[in-house]
């Protein structure tokens, strides 16, 4: 329906950790999950290469880009079957953490499990701290107490209050990633990431105290 190369064009300008290198790092995940899964791996490619098409527009203010991204997605997808266009719209519309609206299809599951294990271990930590320098963050700070059992909505607007760094992220949001997936293969390959992303933070906090 789309090849990367013409899906490449429309991430010009993204963040370093939403650019077309992260499409394509979920792209790779979504072939090896969905093949195993037996997901429709050419509606899932698809999906891949556009679940990210509106991020560049909620940075600068506009809509919800998981939203934002399916309708652009039903743009670009014209003359294609309707009923397929709207397969992969609708795994684009459901792929985002915070967006509260769980994924219904095969390939939608597949889409979220991908994105999601793209933001843990070591390529997640890079892509927090690329993200924090972007904004001016420091490396470390204090989480606050109950700070883990924010709910998404809560933790969204807490962050214009509130100092955020990577390590309110990764508490907030990246140690739970694990619990949210839907396929027994994108659980298998978490596992690992999420032990990685454990010891790190863990001995990020022993560092910045001097224990070691």
């Amino acid at each position: 329906m789309i090849t990367a190369e013409e899906a490449r064009a429309y991430y010009q300008g993204a963040d370093a950790a939403h650019d077309f290198e992260h499409v394509l790092r979920v792209l790779r995940l979504v072939e090896r999950i969905g093949a195993a899964e037996g997901a429709d791996m050419v509606l899932l490619r698809t999906a891949a290469l556009l679940h990210d098409v509106a991020r560049a527009a909620e940075h600068a203010g506009g809509p919800c880009h998981a939203q934002a991204g399916a309708a652009r997605a039903r743009e670009i997808l014209r003359g294609h079957d309707p009923a397929r266009v709207e397969v992969v719209a609708a795994a684009i519309a459901s792929h985002r953490f915070r967006s509260g609206r769980p994924p219904q299809s095969l390939e939608a599951r597949v889409l979220f499990d991908a994105d999601k294990l793209d933001a843990m271990g070591a390529i997640g930590i890079a892509r927090a701290y690329a993200l924090a320098g972007a904004m001016g963050q420091r490396l470390w700070a204090e989480v606050p107490a109950g700070y883990a059992g924010r709910t998404p909505d809560q933790g969204r607007a807490d962050f214009a209050a509130e100092e955020h760094t990577p390590v309110h992220e990764y508490v907030f949001k990246l140690a739970r990633l694990k619990d949210t997936l839907f396929t027994p293969t994108a659980r298998r390959l978490a596992e690992g990431r999420h032990a990685f992303m454990a010891e790190f933070f863990a001995r990020l906090d022993r560092e910045v105290a001097g224990e070691w």
